[in-house]
């Protein structure tokens, strides 16, 4: 966070000194707004985010960033964060906004914003073998899973039956399915569609069962500089004009 306040002051000098110029004698130079900062996962995966070192270079949760902090006015500054890390970073004010997250994922005294980001949590079986007519018929088969998530709709519907086959990240879990470790796997179907078009997994698949329909958030914390009814109006017009949706095809 430091190193995006030092950003922040260099700018914030060279833009001051910029308006001086331009306006005229006796008028003063309108006040800048410090740019916002969006916290960023660092275990994060395209098509999420790419990070090099310690700065976001691309993905759907910079897009997503840019294109708010825009209708908001405002430069936005990205801020790679360890996942443990992230509510309290965004609690003590070192980062003013995290998206692409839920209520329930993340506890704190936050304001969540409307669920706009669509995902789809998918079970998928490789062709190679029969496919399950429901989860029910998964009971007692390993299935490939995340360390560290949760996944509510298999624990309910197998119970005792769920055998997780934890790998550490999302695009390794793909990885274990196409070289045959396990027969199926739950995966976010844009996770699943960008490793598809990058060529990175072209196993034949049968056609997947959508477990759960995602809706995801923004939050802000509680210092944030720009309000809640803001965010949302920015959303509004993020989805309404179609650039939300433009921004994920870039991915698919």
């Amino acid at each position: 966070m430091q190193r995006a306040r030092r950003r922040w002051t260099r700018q914030a000098f060279a833009g001051l000194a910029a308006l001086l110029l331009l306006c005229p004698p006796g008028r003063a130079a309108p006040p800048q707004q410090r740019p916002l900062v969006l916290l960023v996962e660092t275990s994060a995966l395209m098509p999420h985010a790419r990070i090099e070192g310690n700065r976001v270079i691309e993905g759907l949760n910079l897009d997503i960033g840019r294109a708010l902090a825009r209708r908001l006015g405002r430069e936005l500054v990205a801020e790679p964060t360890p996942r443990k890390r992230l509510a309290e970073a965004l609690q003590r004010g070192e980062g003013d906004m995290l998206c692409d997250y839920q209520s329930d994922w993340l506890p704190g005294a936050f304001a969540w914003s409307r669920p706009f980001i669509p995902d789809q949590a998918l079970l998928i079986t490789a062709a190679s073998v029969p496919a399950p007519a429901n989860l029910a018929a998964l009971s007692g088969q390993p299935v490939g899973t995340v360390r560290g998530y949760v996944y509510p709709e298999m624990a309910e519907t197998l119970r005792g039956g769920f055998r997780r086959d934890d790998a550490p990240d999302a695009v390794t879990n793909l990885r274990k399915l196409a070289r045959g470790r396990v027969s199926h796997a739950l995966t976010g179907r844009r996770v699943l569609e960008y490793e598809q078009r990058i060529g990175q997994f072209k196993l034949a698949l049968h056609p997947p069962l959508v477990v759960s329909q995602v809706l995801a958030q923004c939050a802000l914390s509680p210092g944030s500089p720009v309000g809640l009814a803001a965010l949302n109006k920015a959303i509004q017009g993020l989805v309404s004009e179609g650039e939300l949706a433009r921004l994920m095809a870039r991915y698919r």
